[in-house]
């Protein structure tokens, strides 16, 4: 499962391992360490590596650290391309609930308005701005004849998300 920040691929992803009876993992969960640090290179890989050894799973992020990894034992990438106000919106409802509540993501780590703002960290202006690069990338990719072992399936609507999640 593939697509920008708030576009709704965990949700999505969560929804669908649990429609097939198989794991999921989020990728952020595993990558982000106390203090937002990431967690080493050979770590990550060998978590992802050691998830995706099972016999079926979903799993959910961009990292191009692990695409090779996630991308050579997967048979579809499901790729949730949104249109940009519809992310955004999800994005910046997401964002200021998880700051209101306080709720943890992973390993400890909240979102803060002291994140939202910062020019460097802020997910809502990452998100701006990755829109057209990860279009780009998952177009080019499903052309790509290295990758003719995957069905890639491109979610553009919230009616697309809703007929796959089986709802």
């Amino acid at each position: 499962m593939v697509g920008n920040s708030g576009s709704g691929k965990s949700t999505l992803a969560a929804g669908l391992a649990e429609r097939l009876g198989v794991p999921w993992l989020e990728l952020d969960s595993i990558f982000h360490m106390p203090g937002w640090t990431p967690r080493p290179p050979e770590e990550f890989r060998a978590e992802v590596e050691r998830f995706t050894a099972a016999g079926g799973w979903v799993v959910d992020g961009n990292y191009s650290a692990v695409r090779d990894l996630v991308w050579s034992r997967a048979d579809t990438v499901v790729w949730i391309d949104l249109p940009r106000h519809a992310v955004m919106r999800q994005l910046v409802s997401r964002t200021l609930r998880r700051m209101a509540t306080g709720a943890e993501l992973w390993n400890g780590n909240r979102e803060s308005f002291r994140l939202l703002l910062d020019r460097d960290e802020s997910i809502i202006r990452y998100a701006w701005k990755a829109q057209a690069k990860y279009r780009d990338r998952y177009r080019r990719a499903a052309a790509d004849p290295a990758n003719a072992h995957l069905t890639f399936i491109r979610v553009a609507s919230r009616a697309d998300a809703g007929r796959l999640a089986g709802s």
